[in-house]
């Protein structure tokens, strides 16, 4: 299917294109609010800067696509294969990206408040200063994952892998991380003000400069953590590793 093809159809009030063919279709700018494009195949598409707010878009082909800018806002994108897709600045706010593969995928600065992310592979990921505010990443993979600076707070974190991430400078105030693993982890001035790490392991990870202001230790490892200016849970400042 062309492009006219398709814009025209969806002016005229169809919005059902499921399965449809639109590799390497030019769709930039395209405003494609609440489009039904399951099970299509997507490969090479350019919805740079396009509108697909709550559009449908489960199980289908974006290999090599081009979504930079790209709105899709509350889209559901479960089961979506964008593994090495650059996704810089696009907004994902409130989407279903449930057991989405983003492995290698590009998103500096992406928008993804509220987003469902449990069960998705972010393995070696680029989520530096991305917005992930309220997002569920309960049971995602993030190994190697970039989340520098990223918004965590709110977070749901469950039982994540955190494992050699980059944490420093996250914002992960009242970020749920009961029983994560952020074992060797460095979390230099991070933000964990009233976050909950009942039960994390956190052995060897480094907290200089870290805010665990009114946060859930209960149960934590803390086996061999470097403390450095670090503010604890009542407000007095740690240096055991300094």
């Amino acid at each position: 299917m062309k492009a006219d093809e398709l814009l025209r159809r969806y002016c005229a009030g169809e919005r059902d294109f499921i399965g449809a063919n639109l590799g390497y279709v030019n769709l930039n700018d395209a405003d494609l609010r609440e489009i039904n494009l399951k099970n299509a195949s997507l490969n090479g598409i350019n919805l740079s800067n396009a509108n697909l707010t709550n559009a449908t878009l489960s199980n289908v082909n974006l290999s090599g696509a081009e979504l930079n800018g790209t709105l899709l806002m509350g889209a559901d994108l479960s089961g979506v294969n964008l593994s090495d897709t650059d996704l810089y600045n696009v907004n994902l706010s409130g989407a279903n990206l449930r057991e989405v593969d983003l492995s290698n995928a590009n998103l500096f600065q992406a928008t993804l408040e509220n987003a469902e992310l449990s069960n998705a592979n972010l393995e070696n990921a680029n989520l530096e200063s991305a917005n992930l505010k309220n997002a569920n990443l309960s049971n995602a993979n993030l190994s190697n994952t970039n989340l520098s600076n990223a918004n965590l707070s709110n977070a749901d974190l469950s039982r994540v892998n955190l494992s050699g991430v980059d944490l420093r400078g996250a914002d992960m105030s009242k970020a749920y991380l009961f029983e994560a693993h952020l074992e060797n982890v460095d979390l230099g001035a991070t933000n964990l003000s009233s976050a909950e790490l009942f039960k994390a392991n956190l052995s060897s990870a480094n907290l200089e400069d870290a805010n665990l202001l009114g946060a859930n230790l209960r149960a934590t490892n803390f086996n061999n953590v470097i403390f450095c200016n670090t503010t604890a849970p009542d407000g007095s400042i740690w240096n055991d590793g300094c």
